[in-house]
């Protein structure tokens, strides 16, 4: 049953409360055990108050459940910037698949001659003797060669597009003399034949051409190798499926099998690991029949929904995320208590923390700089803005404590009311699914981006007394050079907290200009996040090993199931049976006090004596980069910690 209960706003948050000493269905006790205290040595896991994350947005009581004892109960789809949900639906090709890598019907001998006239005679008897190598030597023994040098740019690009038509094995590019004025271009056999690169002793490339000056050291950019037809799109965009592996993760073992490097894949945001989650992924010139040739041989990854576009992903290009996210072992007073506790979250929301994947410099207590030049540089931004929400979080407990959260106060930062942000707001809709993002999802966005700065403001006595703002509008900063800070005591807790860490958020103190908080513009983001489009039903199982939600490949083997079973054939299977072990089936059978219920029963459960247990499954939308575990958080009230939930979990 979708619960759309209101209730008012409560005025006093609470820090984390006694929890609930006994639960809805029966269960058995286990025998006690005398557990052994960690090492002494062993530093305490990271918890939510460490990063500032100790206040809730409602005092209504919550219960006891395991978030994430399997990852199949946390499913996420990606909300496209149209609206639409991402899901795995397809393996087809798209229309209009028609990519040949060669051209033409000449052999090798009437190539060579056209070669000759293109580039000349010397040019032609070094890609001869080149070809003869690569017969003889068996693709193992042939280094790279590098054509005469070429100022003409027009005439290059002709000599590109004959090695696309005529020799299929080869690929070329250009590099560039030491001089930095001549430019030439270089051959070499396609990836996947071995080609000698003169290594030395311990496997490191050799750094330019001895005398020559060319610099052939440079990596093989093979981008522009493949012809490609003018009516499609040069980039690929597919829709990634993936079980229990992060982004990065998948991709690289994507490419690893096609040969490009994980940065050739562009994506809009990161995905939990220990989950199941789909997204849109775009890949430059890459063939769809490539991709989808991959999933007979990927585990918990598959590939579809392919379209050719013209421009690839960026980060940010997503307007939230989906979640479906089922809660198990679930121990309550009452129903009542679960009632109200999903009431008061579509009514009060929760405090729109950041979660604690980013709060990694806590292991670096006092010393963030250090921290930072410990990390490759292009991680070091990443870090950066993990203390501006390290920040944002200890403000964001300070503002709800202080002030609660029924009304604004004077000295708010909040979004002004004729900003152009909250006007933009418009309906859109998923034509393939027919599901349509509500215009809250438009108007949720983690910071007001930069262009819009102005459109924050001061909250003063005016504003108050004509009421022109409420909770919702309140926002606070993540601290840069042209962010401002709230006009009242939350203000301090910003420099009060970097003071101590030695950090200047008005001035850099340390040097590394590129690093350092004030180089950054900075945000906002608003305290209060309600979740969008919010449902929730309980269930009832008896088997802890059983799913409760199917996932996209699940409902792809029901619809399609020739095609799933062909691609699982190699016994690679869905969650259902890497997560659980066991088949199973989702039946609706029974309601209980006018909530639906439903009970998951097992296919062969030997045991006659297994209890029902109590799982709830949530689902509703989060902007992008609002934290899920944040909601679930704020419903149960208890830490959503790794530490934590291990001994939910056991």
């Amino acid at each position: 049953m979708r619960g759309r209960h209101l209730l008012s706003p409560l005025l006093s948050p609470l820090a984390y409360p006694k929890p609930p000493s006994s639960r809805l269905a029966p269960r058995r006790v286990a025998s006690h055990r005398t557990v052994a205290p960690p090492p002494a040595a062993r530093r305490a896991p990271l918890s939510e108050p460490d990063v500032g994350i100790s206040r809730f947005a409602s005092a209504l009581p919550g219960f006891r459940g395991a978030l994430k004892q399997r990852y199949s109960d946390f499913v996420v789809h990606e909300v496209a910037l149209d609206g639409s949900l991402v899901r795995l639906t397809s393996f087809d090709l798209p229309d209009g698949e028609c990519v040949d890598a060669k051209e033409g019907g000449m052999d090798e001998a009437q190539a060579l001659e056209s070669f000759r006239l293109l580039c000349g005679d010397a040019d032609c008897e070094a890609l001869r003797g080149f070809l003869e190598r690569v017969s003889e030597g068996g693709d193992s023994d042939v280094s790279p060669i590098i054509l005469s040098a070429d100022a003409d740019k027009t005439h290059r690009s002709e000599v590109h597009d004959f090695f696309k038509r005529n020799f299929e094995a080869l690929l070329t590019d250009t590099v560039e003399h030491s001089d930095g004025i001549q430019r030439c271009i270089r051959v070499r056999l396609k990836p996947g034949r071995r080609e000698r690169r003169d290594v030395d002793g311990r496997g490191r490339n050799r750094k330019g051409t001895g005398s020559s000056g060319w610099r052939d050291d440079k990596p093989f950019d093979s981008r522009g190798s493949i012809i490609w037809p003018d009516h499609l799109g040069k980039f690929i965009r597919f829709h990634l499926y993936k079980e229990n592996k992060d982004t990065q993760e998948a991709l690289g073992k994507i490419g690893k099998m096609l040969g490009l490097q994980p940065r050739s894949f562009r994506f809009a945001g990161t995905k939990d690991k220990r989950a199941v989650t789909t997204q849109q992924v775009t890949v430059f010139k890459v063939q769809a029949s490539r991709l989808v040739a991959l999933n007979s041989k990927l585990i918990g990854i598959k590939v579809g929904d392919f379209s050719y576009v013209k421009e690839g992903l960026a980060l940010g290009q997503l307007m939230g995320n989906r979640f479906t996210i089922t809660l198990r072992s679930v121990v309550t007073e009452s129903e009542d208590v679960i009632k109200a506790a999903l009431d008061g979250l579509i009514t009060n929301g929760f405090i729109n923390y950041y979660g604690l994947q980013l709060q990694r410099l806590k292991k670096y207590p006092g010393n963030y700089l250090q921290a930072l030049m410990a990390i490759p540089r292009t991680l070091r931004l990443m870090y950066v803005h993990s203390y501006q929400s390290y920040l944002w979080n200890h403000a964001a407990s300070m503002r709800v404590q202080k002030y609660g959260i029924s009304r604004v106060v004077e000295g708010d930062l909040v979004y002004k009311k004729e900003a152009p942000f909250e006007q933009g707001a418009l309906k859109a809709t998923s034509e393939d699914d027919g599901q349509t993002m509500s215009s809250e999802m438009n108007a949720c966005c983690e910071t007001l981006p930069e262009e819009m700065i102005q459109s924050v403001k001061i909250a003063d006595s005016e504003d108050l007394s004509k009421s022109l703002y409420t909770f919702e509008d309140v926002v606070l900063p993540l601290p840069g050079s042209e962010t401002l800070f709230p006009g009242n005591e939350v203000a301090g807790i910003y420099h009060e907290i970097a003071m101590k860490d030695g950090i200047n958020l008005r001035e850099s103190v340390h040097g590394v200009e590129d690093f350092s908080i004030t180089r950054m513009k900075g945000g906002y983001r608003r305290v209060i996040q309600r979740p969008i489009d919010f449902e929730w039903d309980l269930i009832t199982y008896t088997d802890e090993k059983i799913p409760l939600v199917e996932t996209d490949l699940d409902v792809l083997s029901k619809t399609k199931p020739l095609e799933v079973n062909e691609l699982l054939s190699d016994g690679i299977s869905s969650c259902t049976s890497h997560d659980s072990g066991l088949e199973a089936s989702l039946d609706a059978s029974e309601s209980i006090n006018g909530a639906s219920l439903v009970v998951a029963e097992a296919k062969s459960i030997g045991s006659s004596d297994m209890l029902e247990k109590l799982a709830i499954k949530l689902a509703f939308t989060l902007p992008a980069s609002s934290y899920a575990t944040m909601a679930i958080r704020e419903l149960m009230k208890t830490s959503t910690s790794v530490a934590h939930q291990k001994t939910l979990n056991i």
